[in-house]
């Protein structure tokens, strides 16, 4: 098989390709291959070890299908783009704009059309990541495999790999499909990829059992993706493409994403827009048509009043808010691939992440070097650095780590020192030793190996310089120890040595009477920067979560090293066994999931979803992805595999947590920024709502013009464009913010009646104390009302934008207030312009005027009150 280069491995792929949790089908042929042995599994599978005929493979290819993981066919662009035009919020858009083109007001309509194109460009480009990422799938493993077929071995295309299929396998190759081993020798199989496990695991050709809870443990199973560390096989393979694990991935990707809790609830908001609208059109219309007996007019009233009534500067604010908020994030280090994940960033309360290169550094270094009483001891880190560095073999990431170490060490005279001999590890012995020739003259045995293993090849130990005997008290407490730094999460390796004579050859015989020196561990160390930047997550209202493929024992270790608390954790085999009630309630209870596959992640984030959290994931590699796709904002790294960064919304440029606090609160901000012109614009239009239905009843002509009506609105709209460069008070983005759909209501129901009472106040004015009773004094009345409503609309966003007093101890950005102040200007400038006759407005008297700063006062006062009563009592 053609090597794989290192940058095309995948850092984490399919952890427990088995499990009933994942969303993929058990392959029930993998676990008889599994529990028969070798001849079992090769008449299952109708082959022989010298392996198919090149007619039963092509036949077979035929039947079963290329050993792609992604879909033959993907989505022509016309059926998605017709799926984007099927948006709710760009429905209505388009039935306004007809509307305002119909009424007269053109702009409006190049307005609402244009938003239309955008919000289908939108749309249409995030359907297509998915069919995207399935294709990159595919190129990652567009590589060869050695086949035996008729006998002869040659390599073949990975695509035209079948079930049946004998291949050979050797140090660095990938494994090319889900395969039973039938022989083997030394086979170490890195497992990263699958699980984030930094420590390869041994695989068996002859182990023949009951499949264990964990899939990812069958010892005679190896999975797509992973990679031979050291060692050689042959195997048969069982499943080929879309039924392996990774093609199991590869559809969840396609599957359509789950809309967020930003995007449901702007969804909710448009069809509530959309269902006032339906109802209220009609309503006017045969109101003032009926009242006022002139049905042209009261169409084009009606028509005037639903363009009025709708937020359709909504889609524009939410687009330039989230676009400022991307460029500011990426100021931050945190690269935006789908802008609506930016408001779900800020509304998170659960991040979940994977332990590995999160919360560690991804990197086993070497730990501790020390005798057999726990002291540190510089002699027996050289004997493990000459034991490294002299192997032939292929040094696993346990060597590496000494070779590594030795560069923050006095330098060891390896130029001084002679090998003579090495005997290979293997995996029964699970020891490995060299023969030196030292400085000194002596022909040194150095051995390293799993502790209990090299314990029985002791009699004695060294400590402080001299040699004591190795009595079965001593072998408790070092047995006690080696368990203590188990427990810990340390991976720990014994080093004994003895000095032999000159002999030409040494063998595993010569492994004996050794004298016990001391211990080497490893860990995966936490960052330094991980339990700074925990503390920050949760002063910020943010619950950190832990998944991850490792064991408990390393995966309670470095929690407890962070300060992350670990009372409870949740094991995959316990997911496995929990309905999605019960999963509900015990994922938000525990902040450890360990030794979870894909499908136990996936459904973890549902399952937090479902208990009503806004939950973010941060993965890296294809095992990862069905999280990813599950989550209301998937994060990933600029290092990532292709896969996972396809998924992903957003992209860190560095892999730490306090890249993402930063991300966290711009995302508030920009949330903030939105729900201001959604509470505005929902309470606003209610109490627009109740004004003009009341007026509709009991006014002789038409309350407003919809000339008017439309203008009033196209100077609403201005003075709203600032909105995204609003200053954020510190206490908006002190905790999450997800969607409310009860503070909406709450605004409606509350701060919308406050417009409607002033809207009544300056009518009964207009009404009886300047006569406007009469048709003929319309104008005065129309006038009146444009400009009351104009200022008491635009004066509201100053209210709502902050629970503070607004102007004395928050005040907007410096662009908010000149739009709303010009807008302000412009209106009340209007009456006396020489567009007067054309908008159908008259001059007003002087005494309307301090009847109006007392209406503004009043008004503020009174939405202020309202809303700290609302704040009281905790509804918005």
């Amino acid at each position: 098989m053609r090597i794989l280069p290192a940058a095309a491995l995948p850092k984490r792929l399919l952890h427990g390709a088995l499990h009933p949790a994942a969303n993929v089908p058990r392959s029930q042929r993998l676990l008889e291959a599994s529990s028969t042995d070798a001849a079992g599994a090769l008449e299952l599978l109708h082959t022989r070890r010298d392996g198919l005929s090149e007619a039963e493979a092509q036949h077979r290819l035929e039947k079963y299908g290329p050993n792609s993981v992604s879909p033959s066919e993907h989505r022509a662009w016309p059926r998605l783009l017709a799926g984007a035009c099927l948006n709710p919020l760009v429905v209505l858009l388009a039935v306004l704009g007809i509307l305002s083109a119909i009424s007269g007001d053109l702009r409006a309509a190049a307005v609402m059309w244009s938003m239309v194109v955008l919000g289908v460009v939108l749309r249409f480009v995030q359907e297509t990541r998915a069919d995207t990422a399935a294709a990159k799938l595919k190129s990652m493993i567009s590589v060869t495999a050695t086949v035996v077929r008729a006998g002869t071995a040659r390599e073949v295309p990975l695509v035209e790999l079948v079930p049946g299929d004998v291949v050979t396998l050797a140090a660095g190759d990938m494994i090319p499909a889900d395969l039973r081993l039938l022989s083997c020798k030394e086979l170490f199989i890195s497992q990263a990829t699958l699980t984030g496990e930094t420590f390869p695991t041994e695989k068996f050709a002859n182990h023949v059992g009951a499949p264990p809870g964990d899939g990812l443990d069958l010892p005679n199973i190896c999975f797509m993706g992973t990679s031979v560390q050291s060692g050689a096989a042959t195997g048969v393979v069982v499943e080929t493409g879309w039924r392996t694990y990774l093609g199991g991935i590869s559809r969840s990707v396609t599957s359509p994403q789950a809309p967020t809790s930003f995007e449901r609830g702007t969804n909710r908001f448009t069809w509530f827009m959309i269902r006032l609208l339906l109802v209220m059109t009609p309503l006017v219309f045969l109101i003032n048509g009926l009242t006022k007996g002139d049905w042209r007019e009261a169409f084009f009233f009606a028509l005037a009043v639903a363009v009025g009534l709708t937020p359709e500067m909504l889609p524009m604010i939410v687009t330039v808010c989230l676009g400022k908020g991307a460029l500011a994030m990426s100021r931050q280090k945190v690269i935006v691939k789908r802008l609506n994940a930016i408001q779900n960033c800020g509304a998170m309360d659960v991040l979940c992440t994977d332990k590995t290169g999160t919360l560690t550094i991804d990197r086993v270094i070497l730990q501790r070097h020390c005798d057999v009483a726990g002291k540190e001891d510089a002699e027996v880190f050289s004997l493990a650095f000459l034991n490294s560095h002299f192997q032939t073999g292929l040094k696993n990431v346990l060597d590496r780590a000494v070779l590594r170490h030795h560069e923050l060490h006095a330098e060891i005279e390896i130029p001084d020192c002679k090998k003579v001999d090495e005997i290979p590890f293997d995996f029964s012995r699970k020891c490995m030793s060299v023969v030196v020739d030292m400085p000194s003259g002596e022909r040194l045995l150095i051995c390293k190996g799993a502790p209990e293993v090299i314990f029985e090849r002791c009699d004695c130990f060294e400590l402080d310089g001299r040699t004591s005997q190795l009595s079965a008290t001593l072998l408790d407490e070092l047995r006690e120890e080696y368990s203590r730094l188990s427990r810990d999460g340390f991976r720990v390796l014994a080093i004994a040595q003895r000095t032999v004579e000159n002999k030409p050859a040494y063998s595993k015989e010569d492994e004996r009477e050794l004298v016990l020196r001391g211990y080497v561990a490893f860990l995966d160390p936490p960052k330094d920067t991980a339990a700074a930047a925990l503390t920050r997550l949760a002063s910020h209202g943010v619950t950190v979560k832990v998944l991850t493929g490792d064991n408990e024992l390393v995966s309670r270790k470095i929690c407890r090293e962070v300060g992350l608390g670990v009372d409870q954790v949740l094991l995959g085999r316990e997911v496995e066994n929990m309905s999605d009630a019960q999963l509900s309630e015990a994922a938000s209870n525990a902040s450890l999931f360990a030794q979870l596959s894909p499908g136990h992640k996936e459904r973890i984030i549902k399952a937090l979803r479902a208990c009503g959290h806004v939950v973010g994931y941060l993965g890296d590699g294809v095992n990862d992805v069905p999280a990813l796709h599950a989550a209301d904002v998937g994060i990933s790294v600029d290092n990532a595999v292709d896969i996972a960064r396809e998924s992903a919304d957003l992209i860190l440029l560095e892999k730490s947590l306090l890249v993402l606090v930063a991300g966290v609160l711009e995302g508030r901000k920009v949330y903030a920024n939105i729900l201001k012109y959604i509470r505005m614009g929902a309470s606003s239009n209610f109490g627009n709502m109740l004004s003009v239905l009341g007026a509709s009843f009991f006014l002789p002509y038409l309350p407003m013009a919809p000339i008017q009506i439309l203008t009033n609105n196209l100077l609403y709209d201005f003075s709203q464009l600032p909105i995204p460069t609003d200053d954020v008070d510190p206490e908006q983005i002190a905790t999450p913010r997800p969607w409310s759909k009860n503070e909406i209501v709450h605004f409606i129901l509350f701060i919308g009646p406050c417009s409607s009472l002033f809207d009544y106040t300056t009518w009964f004015v207009m009404l009886y104390f300047f006569d406007c009773w009469s048709p003929e004094r319309a104008a005065l009345f129309q006038t009146a009302w444009f400009v009351e409503s104009l200022v008491t609309q635009t004066l509201i966003i100053h209210i709502i934008r902050t629970n503070r007093i607004p102007f004395a101890e928050s005040r907007a950005s410096w662009p908010l207030l000149v739009a709303t102040g010009a807008a302000m200007a412009v209106g009340i400038s209007l009456p006396f312009s020489p567009l007067a006759p054309s908008l159908g407005l008259t001059s007003l008297p002087a005494a309307f005027w301090p009847l109006l700063v007392l209406t503004l006062l009043s008004y503020a006062v009174l939405a202020h009150a309202v809303k700290r009563w609302l704040l009281r009592r905790r509804w918005i």
